[in-house]
């Protein structure tokens, strides 16, 4: 349970559902905030005092669905782990809103930044190295384009960092301000 709780969690304050079977067969729907997400599971504040048992769905506003089991609770807050371990990358940025996905971009542009610096490496040379234009490295550096899961495996190994480091690792300051 370690590794559920030390992910990385993304602010939402988003609406959304818990579903669960009620034991008679019938399907209840508890309104909820959804406070924050990460790769493995979500914190909701239930907007009712209502009973949630050991497994429900958290349903998303964009539909969403994700199957959990309880993995805390006090009072109105819940915590869900979720059921089939961690979401895929497309789950994710279904979780997070347009602007929580940009943040999350320029995070990993700024850490990949700071990490080539540290390296000693230019922005030319480290984009000859992954098979990208500096160009394409400039505008991830910058938060304003993906780069692919394999193309930020080969960064971390070329640069000498965990790849956890790169994706969610503390901010450099210069994200902070920004």
């Amino acid at each position: 349970m370690s590794e559920y709780r030390a992910a990385v969690r993304h602010h939402t304050l988003r609406t959304g559902l818990v579903e669960f079977d009620n034991g008679a067969g019938s399907l209840v729907s508890v309104p909820c905030t959804i406070r924050d997400v990460s790769g493995s599971g979500a914190r909701l504040q239930l907007n009712s005092s209502a009973w949630v048992p050991e497994q429900f769905a958290v349903i998303f506003s964009g539909g969403l669905r994700k199957a959990c089991r309880l993995a805390w609770r006090k009072e109105r807050l819940i915590g869900g782990a979720f059921a089939d371990g961690y979401a895929s990358p497309d789950e994710q940025a279904a979780m997070m809103t347009a602007d929580e996905q940009s943040r999350h971009r320029l995070g990993i542009g700024a850490r990949v930044k700071a990490a080539r610096e540290t390296r000693g490496y230019t922005e030319s040379q480290l984009a000859e190295r992954i098979g990208v234009t500096s160009g394409f490295l400039a505008l991830a550096e910058q938060g304003e384009a993906d780069i692919p899961l394999y193309q930020l495996m080969h960064i971390a190994d070329l640069l000498m960092v965990g790849l956890d480091g790169l994706v969610a690792g503390p901010a450099p300051e210069d994200v902070d301000a920004a």
